[in-house]
């Protein structure tokens, strides 16, 4: 049969590539490869890395895949915070307690915080990826759609295998060159990673003491709060003042935990705030409908790794859970609806046809749309928690009718 090549391969699954398109990926192979020996890689090094190497349409399509619908904040907690993680974790903190207890006093990063990374990660390894993750980078870096990023991952990649942590063929990880339990980018191990077995390998695919190390090394770096929490759920007074609500993914409105409390927010169960000299943000990711948090520094420190507030927030309650205390005291609605991207690009348009200006209409629910959202909310009279939902659409259709 004979061989397709890739760029018919990519139009027949519907895509084109960037820049597949104008450089056949030997010649940029043979350009990146003369690149890196030029930058210190062994030539030995290279040819073990590349062997056999070709591009990976499976990379490409999942690179330019769109997402269909937003996630909403009880689907995306819901699939990361189940009962059997919260279990598994539970055992895993007992199994690894020596180890874990030894990490933290060397770290300062408390152990139930390094297993809620590990479990929302790979659900405590058992999903590191399955794509090589040199193959993977080099497709992407060819593709050219993120090439400079990509070539900037490659190298360091080839740099770890260059240095004995890792042999080209064990160096497994998402599509996008994650890798490892903690799904570390090959430039934030090269930066963070750690030996802690004492092998003189980083091996963060075998190696708990080198997981947990590394995991902790990168947090503390951050400047991780030993003696602090990741944020708890809080209960809003009926009168409260929606606008100090932070929109942006890093709380915008900060204060402390004092005024907090002479704004009236009580913690979830009714009871007072920490008496700590602490400061802190309120968002509401699922809207003045859902939980209210108050969330502090090392919740900004989770968001370095992950830069989303759904990921934030599974990745402290999964912490809070795995140590016993409570669920959330908030229950999702009976039909948890799903905004589709196309819904939130006719939020967008119809904002801006009534005056609010939402940006491009780009179907991404950021800041200027959440500004946008809350001036709309003001002007009629509803709590401003600059919220997306099926029911703003509803009512901004209603509003343009008429």
């Amino acid at each position: 049969m004979r061989r397709l090549s890739l760029t018919l391969l990519l139009l027949m699954i519907g895509l084109t590539p960037a820049a597949a398109a104008e450089q056949p990926f030997s010649a940029w192979l043979a350009d990146f490869r003369a690149r890196a020996e030029a930058q210190g890689i062994p030539p030995a090094t290279l040819e073990r890395a590349f062997a056999g190497v070709q591009p990976i349409p499976r990379v490409i399509e999942l690179d330019r895949r769109q997402p269909e619908f937003v996630l909403s904040f009880w689907r995306y907690l819901g699939n990361a915070v189940t009962e059997q993680r919260v279990a598994q974790g539970r055992e895993l903190l007992d199994t690894h307690a020596v180890l874990l207890d030894q990490v933290a006093r060397t770290y300062g990063v408390p152990a139930r915080f390094l297993v809620a990374f590990w479990g929302l990660e790979t659900n405590y390894g058992a999903t590191f990826g399955s794509f090589p993750v040199i193959h993977a980078l080099a497709t992407l870096a060819w593709d050219g759609r993120r090439r400079n990023f990509f070539e900037t991952e490659l190298l360091t990649a080839l740099r770890i295998v260059a240095a004995g942590d890792i042999e080209p063929a064990r160096m497994e990880g998402s599509w996008a060159g994650a890798m490892g339990h903690l799904q570390f980018m090959p430039t934030t191990f090269w930066a963070h990673a750690r030996d802690g077995d004492g092998d003189a390998r980083r091996d963060i695919w075998g190696s708990l003491h080198d997981v947990f190390a590394s995991g902790a090394n990168y947090l503390s770096s951050l400047g991780w709060q030993a003696d602090e929490t990741w944020g708890r759920e809080v209960r809003l007074p009926a009168d409260f003042d929606y606008a100090l609500v932070s929109i942006a993914t890093r709380p915008e409105v900060v204060k402390p935990l004092a005024d907090w409390t002479a704004l009236g927010v009580r913690r979830a169960d009714g009871g007072p705030l920490p008496q700590a000299d602490m400061r802190g943000g309120l968002i509401l990711p699922a809207g003045a409908e859902g939980p209210a948090f108050l969330v502090y520094e090392n919740y900004r420190h989770i968001l370095s790794w992950n830069r989303s507030i759904l990921y934030a927030v599974a990745v402290g309650h999964l912490a809070d859970r795995l140590i016993g205390l409570p669920p959330l005291s908030a229950q999702p609605p009976a039909g948890d609806q799903r905004l589709a991207v196309e819904e939130v690009r006719e939020i967008q348009r119809r904002l801006g046809r009534l005056g609010f200006d939402a940006g491009e209409p780009d179907g991404r629910v950021g800041p200027m749309t959440r500004e946008a959202i809350r001036a709309f909310q003001r002007s009629i009279g509803v709590p401003a928690d600059a919220f997306a939902s099926p029911a703003l659409l509803q009512e901004l259709r209603r509003r343009e009718r008429g």
